[in-house]
């Protein structure tokens, strides 16, 4: 079958930088869907995206949809034909609807019962006139913002200025808003000229030519190498931080990167600071020596060539001497002011018309933080700066630094405590509440930051779970899953034996009661919201799905043990009577929801040894969870019970006809259960 190269071009206004690669991969995903929906061949589909543009070209793709000859089957013989021989109506109605007759009709046995069935010849269409169809594909594209232009309806990321639509030389005809597909594209936009693409295979060497460098990878290529050239030129040290990388490859076309250099006197202010500057106002990478230390350079990417690259960096050089002005202004009217005065500020802020204020915010969360450190029986120093980080954690929020650079919340905070006389592990706790920041951020590394960590992420959850907004499909606005991720991590990296249940509870009670559900209710959707999270740290560290639902069938409790305890269940699943040993102690959990109400167990009642052989182990193994703290242990223990539950049942009916010793069993049997379910439901886990 003769073939032909497809080429899709979107030509856009300059889209953000943060949608352009998704929305490259998105083009490129719906367009193999519907080539393989529509049944087309093709060899390959590549992917292209700048700023200005997002394309798929797809290579060798068939003229046509391959003839097909398929068997339609239809109703069972017996209803097909009537005793006299006659069809019936259903058989007349099926094939109908495959548009053939019932001389068509075949019969055909499947399991034992004739069928009716027909063959169909299906006739490929024609590739040209399936294409148009990617107007559709165009307009289903989704992006986190849209925009309208014009007196246009239609809602896109940016105005559509033109769609480059080739099927070999044959221009796809279709029309979105008022633009029209052609073979026209246009290059760089100082640097290019409009240009016609008459075959798709020309497209990356003609944009090449116009100084468009349609391949992101290539563009990413491109910087890194002529930043590492920067580098080795001057005896420097680049960061490449990725996601600043990934942002100016989507910002430009034609990178050409160069350098420029700000005044010395800008290095007093704290690194964090003119590294923000630089990276999130500006996008430039700072330049360290070999040693490590800050340099009063910066380098930058421009969007085109290396034409009057002097002007270019004098230009950013200005910019940047502007920004870091500001930024040593604001610096020194902060060194003007006290904790105190700033903490007074907090009052008149906002944190939620329906939680409250700042002020009322760090109160909570100053209450929670103490009896967090209680409970986990810290040194009285570590309490009292635990104490104080609480209180003042906040006041670098309405500081003019933090107020002009919110990335720096909590930097500013350690600095400018240290600066104006706190403690250093007071001070490093401002900074270390926030943690993780991101997915790719650790979790505070001192007890008192992790103890403000987890009272200021769980009175957020707790707060805005309080009034109702809780976060549902994509929408998150208060970021709350991560905040439980970090709660999470952050008990998790500590090992720190506290009940999760229990710190929710305390949130709750820690609150203003002014949640517009009652207090059961939001303790149980917490807790299934953290269920969630914790569910899905299970599932990347590899466990096994139904040992995730054993471990998370009962009391979450210590987040730590609950994670070992899965990971000792995967390393035991495979073992020899690993099987025998869950479903001896699944026979005690199925068995002991029978009772209706648990008694104590009392051994007058006992019939035979094997119910007293399995109360002293029962006893025993009570005794023992109570002082081992390690899993291990705990599963050793308890899968040591299997042949002793078996012995019992081999010579006891728990349903006895005497109702006193079938309640004295049921007691015993919900007695162990609950002992079995403080390590894990093992009725949840599958054996064969």
């Amino acid at each position: 079958m003769s073939k032909r190269d497809l080429l899709l071009e979107i030509g856009l206004e300059e889209m953000p930088a943060r949608f352009v690669t998704s929305s490259m991969n998105a083009l490129k995903d719906k367009l193999e869907a519907w080539l393989n929906e529509k049944q087309l061949a093709y060899k390959s589909v590549e992917a292209f995206s700048t700023p200005r543009r997002l394309a798929v070209l797809v290579s060798d793709l068939d003229e046509a949809q391959k003839d097909v000859e398929e068997e339609a089957k239809g109703p069972a013989k017996k209803i097909a034909l009537a005793e006299n021989g006659e069809w019936s109506k259903a058989a007349v109605g099926f094939t109908r609807g495959q548009q053939m007759t019932v001389e068509d009709i075949f019969f055909k046995e499947i399991n034992g019962v004739e069928y009716a069935h027909v063959k169909k010849f299906i006739k490929g269409q024609a590739t040209t006139a399936l294409l148009p169809e990617l107007k559709e594909i165009i307009l289903s594209l989704t992006f986190p913002k849209n925009m309208r232009w014009a007196n246009n309806d239609l809602r896109y990321v940016r105005p559509i200025k033109w769609i480059l639509a080739l099927f070999g030389e044959e221009v796809i005809p279709f029309t979105i808003t008022n633009v029209t597909t052609n073979n026209t594209s246009l290059g760089h936009r100082f640097l290019g000229t409009e240009i016609t693409i008459k075959r798709p295979s020309e497209y990356v060497q003609i944009l090449l030519d116009q100084y468009v460098v349609a391949n992101p990878v290539e563009r990413k290529s491109m910087i890194v190498s002529q930043i590492n050239k920067i580098e080795e030129d001057n005896n420097w040290k680049i960061p490449m931080d990725e996601e600043l990388l990934e942002e100016v490859v989507n910002l430009v076309e034609y990178p050409t990167a160069l350098f420029g250099k700000f005044e010395e006197s800008y290095l007093e202010l704290p690194n964090e600071v003119l590294i923000t500057s630089m990276k999130e106002h500006q996008r430039y990478f700072p330049v360290k020596s070999k040693q490590g230390e800050l340099l009063p350079f910066f380098v930058t990417v421009r969007n085109g060539d290396s034409n009057h690259i002097e002007k270019v960096a004098k230009g950013n050089e200005k910019v940047l001497r502007a920004r870091l002005a500001d930024a040593a202004f604001f610096y020194n009217e902060d060194q003007k002011t006290t904790i105190d005065l700033l903490l007074g500020k907090l009052q008149s802020i906002v944190y939620h018309e329906e939680i409250g204020t700042l002020a009322e915010k760090v109160a909570r969360v100053r209450s929670l933080a103490n009896k967090i450190a209680d409970s986990l029986h810290l040194s009285e120093e570590e309490k009292q700066n635990a104490d104080r980080a609480a209180q003042i954690a906040k006041f670098d929020l309405v500081t003019n630094m933090v107020y002009e650079f919110p990335e720096l919340q909590g930097l500013m905070g350690e600095k400018y405590a240290i600066q104006k006389g706190e403690k250093e592990a007071v001070a490093k706790a401002i900074n270390e509440h926030y943690m993780p920041r991101s997915a790719e951020d650790g979790t505070a590394p001192s007890n008192v930051g992790a103890v403000l960590a987890l009272a200021e992420k769980l009175d957020t959850i707790v707060s805005f779970f309080g009034i109702g907004l809780i976060p549902s499909g994509s929408q998150d606005p208060y970021a709350l899953r991560r905040q439980a991720t970090g709660v999470v991590q952050t008990l998790l990296d500590k090992e720190w034996n506290l009940s999760l249940e229990d710190l929710v509870n305390s949130t709750i009670d820690n609150g203003e009661n002014s949640f517009k559900v009652t207090k059961e209710e939001l303790y149980q959707n917490i807790i299934s919201f953290f269920t969630l999270r914790i569910k899905h740290i299970l599932q990347e560290k590899g466990i096994r799905y139904d040992l995730i639902d054993a471990v998370l069938g009962s009391k979450i409790a210590s987040i730590a043990s609950l994670v070992k305890k899965a990971q000792v269940l995967e390393s035991h699943k495979e073992d020899e009577g690993f099987k025998e040993g869950v479903e001896a102690l699944s026979r005690i959990i199925n068995i002991s929801s029978k009772a209706a109400v648990v008694g104590e167990i009392e051994q007058t009642l006992f019939e035979n040894e094997e119910e007293s052989v399995l109360y002293n182990s029962y006893l025993s193994v009570k005794e023992n969870l109570e002082t081992i703290q390690n899993e291990e242990e705990a599963f050793q223990l308890l899968f040591a019970l299997k042949q002793t539950i078996t012995n019992y049942f081999d010579h006891t009916m728990v349903m006895a006809k005497d109702e006193k010793v079938k309640e004295n069993r049921l007691n015993q049997m919900s007695k162990l259960a609950d002992l079995i379910r403080q390590f894990a439901n093992v009725n949840e886990i599958l054996v064969k």
